[in-house]
């Protein structure tokens, strides 16, 4: 084991995550489609009053939106999560707390531009996307069904491909409602022993990135999120620091707490504050697999985790109030109702404002 940045001893990095089928939800049985749009729930006026009280650049949004399961809380009716996934954004959208959605199939492949030009064509103007890029430059490793890494991938951290494959298309289809473009490392395995070289090949990638366009996306950011708790290290920080791209904090299993990720954000903004890129994946000790079996349909909180959330409000309220933008995605997988989990963290933001 080896002491991160956080002063704290670090378990081995799990493995990445299933692959959904469609982008969307995973163990999930579909229901047949009824009609040929979604409608949106029928939501209490409190929801929408609790949405005024938050300032307009904070975006709380759910990691994909293709679950059946939400019927009542998101959508107004069962629909099959094939229907969400092409079509539900629309009445994603009209939820009042939903400012924002994780497009996560992009990990598992490109995307076309006609995809991100539809996606973008559903939701209003205040909307914003965070996107993956895809595995194939952001795993090290080429891997089996199981899961587990056997070969070297070449393209790893190939600048020319994620701009092909990734920065043009999300950029151009998803234009002003364009947020933050993910870079999700799966955990590097070997390649984590020689933090240093690491380091070297991440700087060399960031430094081919284009900057992003102001007039195209002027909401759009860079950001990295780090598997490998061993690699968080002041020298990382000052590396994302220095080519202007975000620090994703991520809640999820074998990372350290968020309160205690608070530090390497207080790190990367000792010079000037930027936007907070957040995803809240996984409740504390519950693996990814264990979450979607006793979680499922996702309709209820199972297991909330208040300190989880008092920690990301914190960081939420502490970047509003610094003139900056938030973006925080939610999973199902972190206390059971990713929709609910966004009700329940907007309460804790608006109080703390």
């Amino acid at each position: 084991m080896t002491e991160d940045l956080f002063g704290e001893l670090l378990p081995p990095a799990s493995p990445p995550e299933p692959r959904a089928a469609d982008g969307g939800a995973t163990g999930t049985s579909s229901q047949p489609t009824r009609g040929k749009s979604v409608l949106p729930a029928r939501l209490d006026p409190s929801l929408h009053a609790l949405a005024k009280r938050l300032p307009i650049n904070l975006y709380l949004g759910t990691s994909s939106w293709s679950y059946n399961g939400w019927n009542g809380l998101v959508y107004d009716g069962e629909y099959s999560d094939s229907l969400l996934s092409r079509k539900g954004l629309a009445a994603y959208s009209q939820h009042p707390l939903l400012r924002a959605a994780g497009i996560d199939r992009g990990f598992y492949g490109p995307i076309p531009l006609a995809d991100y030009l539809s996606y973008a064509a559903q939701v209003p103007e205040p909307f914003r996307f965070l996107v993956k890029a895809p595995a194939s430059v952001c795993d090290a490793w080429l891997r089996g069904s199981d899961g587990v890494g056997r070969l070297a991938n070449a393209a790893f951290l190939d600048a020319e491909i994620a701009i092909r494959d990734f920065i043009t298309p999300a950029t151009s289809g998803l234009g002003a409602k364009c947020g933050p473009l993910l870079f999700q490392l799966s955990p590097l395995g070997s390649l984590a022993n020689d933090g240093a070289a690491f380091i070297e090949r991440l700087d060399g990638f960031l430094s081919a990135l284009p900057p992003l366009d102001p007039s195209i996306t002027p909401h759009a950011c860079y950001a990295v999120e780090m598997r490998d708790p061993g690699l968080l290290t002041p020298r990382y920080i000052k590396l994302l620091r220095k080519h202007g791209v975000r620090f994703c904090l991520s809640a999820r299993d074998r990372l350290p707490p968020v309160h205690r990720q608070a530090s390497a954000q207080a790190l990367m903004d000792a010079e000037a504050p930027g936007p907070l890129v957040l995803r809240w994946m996984l409740h504390a000790g519950r693996p990814y697999e264990v979450a979607e079996s006793i979680y499922s349909p996702f309709n209820r909180l199972v297991d909330e985790d208040p300190e989880t959330r008092d920690a990301i409000a914190d960081l939420v309220a502490r970047t509003l109030r610094a003139g900056q933008s938030a973006t925080v995605i939610i999973s199902n997988k972190a206390e059971g109702s990713a929709p609910l989990t966004c009700v329940r963290l907007a309460e804790a933001i608006a109080a703390r404002l």
